[in-house]
């Protein structure tokens, strides 16, 4: 190999190695991780070491809103829906351990907001392609609206019932 070709390999390896440190340490400043057993709140927010998450992007009934708690109704008899989707995170978790990828900012109610992870599997994604949580449009870009289609299109969890968006619940019953 001659000298000049040597130096390109040389140049190019130092540009690619800088190039990737560079998006490490992007990646290492926009984002945390929590590991641990969580605490169930509801389908959508958990506790991890006393750290309150909130899922990023979706959103699931309310299991306790300010002393109140969503219904749903199924074949004419009214639920607790927020019960229902809390019950269904937790036993997907189970008493496994999770991984969330929390972002720098928190919500209105400072809480941490990340993605949580079962192994490689959102739990984002499980809650929403099995109808038990809601794309959240304000805040999700439609990242989840293709599972939430799946699920709708399959009358999966939620959607074999009555129920009315979360968001528009808690406007309603503040």
């Amino acid at each position: 190999m001659t000298l000049m070709k040597k130096l390109k390999l040389i140049l190019v390896s130092f540009f690619f190695i800088l190039y990737n440190l560079n998006n490490s340490f992007s990646l290492n400043n926009d984002f945390k991780i929590i590991s641990g057993k969580p605490v169930v709140i509801d389908g959508d927010t958990i506790k991890i070491n006393g750290k309150k998450i909130r899922f990023s992007g979706i959103d699931a009934p309310e299991s306790y809103f300010f002393g109140k708690k969503q219904k749903c109704i199924f074949n004419k008899v009214d639920f607790f829906c927020g019960k229902l989707s809390k019950d269904k995170l937790e036993k997907k978790i189970g008493k496994q351990s999770i991984d969330c990828k929390i972002k720098k900012n928190k919500d209105q109610f400072n809480r941490l907001i990340g993605e949580c992870f079962l192994g490689k599997e959102s739990l984002s994604v499980f809650m929403v392609k099995n109808g038990y949580a809601f794309d959240y449009p304000k805040y999700s870009k439609g990242k989840f609206s293709a599972y939430e289609k799946y699920a709708k299109n399959l009358s999966l969890g939620l959607w074999q019932m009555e129920f009315e968006y979360p968001w528009i619940w808690r406007k309603k019953n503040r």
